[in-house]
């Protein structure tokens, strides 16, 4: 035991090991819900013991340790239950056998083993995704309904439709055959993204950034590379992100505050990951057609190419935007579009395109009064200016964010 880490760093482990924890539970009982019973159980004995003895060299042994013996006192107690997931794991052996294959453990990541494994085709990609990023990326279910522009009820049962769904249908929690895999690909793809989304731009909390989450999902995309190389869009999402996060170290300044894109000092970007991330993209590209991925990693290297905002290739933004959209249409393409439309054409040009997002799932999005905001901003109309920074104030839910959107309301 270390005796001497601090409370917070208590709350941080169960941030960085619960979903882990939760993967090596269902591998080991194939059942979810147990799972997740057995890890708040543990958790839960953590939070007692851990202030008193401090926190274990090794903590997700002692929480792995802990629910493995909460779940045999489960089955203990309750019979009938033993038996249903004893059934159900034999039924499951039967439908899927185990491959004498030995590449199919094959998958060197314990987590990233779990990701394919739920993102079962027998679940909608959104339930797929939902649960995914929940039960096992350990996200909130706050932060799983921002990743997908919905309120928090909505997503909780969303999630609780694709749990009854794998136990009403017993889908068995198996590794997939190394065939299925390319099949699966999509899911674990979005969740990674959406994994590094929230780390790059935390939805809630102090901190902008959440290196955690960041550097998980670069190395999750890494092993993602390695295993299916000729997979583009597996290099265009490794390419997407080591892009963006190139520029980690410049968007925050000495006391942690936002800096925008435009005040940047790019002499901070990273070169070593723009190079790495143009040299993915392009393989990338070459393959046809371009995927949703691959095509964000370019617009993604235009910016990181360019000496400064005034000389970014803004025509070739908008046209990959384009692109992008006819591919894998959203609202948040429309919004970075019109972003983008603004700086080729004009703040009035990009106005008028955000006035067809009013209506859309964003509108709940900070991220869309606030750009409209700052174009009313650079056009003088400081009155609507205002009233968009409150907009943006009341849906804000970082803190650093936050600062920042004080910071331009004063200024206007």
């Amino acid at each position: 035991m270390t005796g001497g880490r601090a409370a917070g760093s208590v709350e941080d482990v169960f941030r960085e090991e619960h979903g882990r924890l939760l993967g090596m539970l269902v591998r080991r009982f194939g059942d979810l819900d147990l799972a997740e019973e057995v890890a708040s159980e543990a958790i839960e004995a953590a939070l007692q013991r851990w202030p008193v003895d401090g926190v274990p060299r090794v903590p997700l042994a002692w929480l792995l340790t802990t629910a493995r013996r909460k779940a045999v006192d489960h089955l203990r107690r309750d019979n009938a239950y033993a038996v249903r997931l004893a059934i159900m794991q034999a039924e499951a052996d039967i439908l899927v056998p185990a491959s004498p294959d030995p590449e199919i453990d094959e998958i060197p990541d314990e987590r990233l083993r779990l990701f394919f494994t739920c993102c079962h085709p027998a679940l909608s990609i959104e339930g797929q995704i939902a649960l995914t990023l929940r039960c096992l990326a350990g996200l909130s279910t706050p932060e799983v309904a921002r990743a997908f522009l919905v309120g928090e009820a909505t997503m909780a049962q969303r999630i609780v439709r694709a749990k009854r769904k794998i136990s009403d249908a017993r889908i068995p929690f198996r590794v997939p055959e190394t065939h299925e895999l390319t099949s699966r690909l999509p899911g674990v793809l979005r969740v990674v993204y959406l994994i590094f989304t929230e780390g790059y731009a935390a939805g809630m909390g102090e901190e902008l950034v959440r290196v955690e989450l960041t550097d998980e999902s670069i190395r999750l995309a890494r092993i993602l590379h390695r295993l299916l190389p000729a997979e583009p869009e597996v290099s265009g999402l490794l390419a997407l992100l080591l892009l963006v996060d190139a520029r980690r170290s410049a968007r925050v300044d000495a006391a942690g505050e936002l800096v925008s894109l435009e005040a940047q000092d790019r002499r901070l970007w990273d070169a070593d990951l723009i190079a790495e991330g143009r040299d993915l993209v392009t393989s990338a590209l070459c393959r046809h057609p371009p995927g949703p991925y691959a095509l964000q990693a370019a617009i993604a290297a235009l910016h990181d190419e360019a000496a400064d905002v005034a000389t970014t290739d803004w025509e070739q933004i908008v046209a990959l935007y384009d692109v992008l959209f006819e591919v894998s249409p959203s609202p948040v393409v429309q919004l970075n579009r019109a972003v983008a439309v603004a700086m080729r054409d004009g703040p009035e040009a990009g106005l008028a395109a955000l006035d067809a997002l009013e209506a859309t799932a964003l509108r709940e999005y900070h991220p869309l009064p606030a750009a409209r905001a700052d174009l009313l901003r650079r056009i003088g109309r400081t009155d609507e200016a205002a009233a968009a920074y409150r907009a943006a104030l009341d849906l804000v839910g970082n803190e650093r964010e936050r600062i920042f959107l004080r910071r331009r309301l004063a200024e206007v």
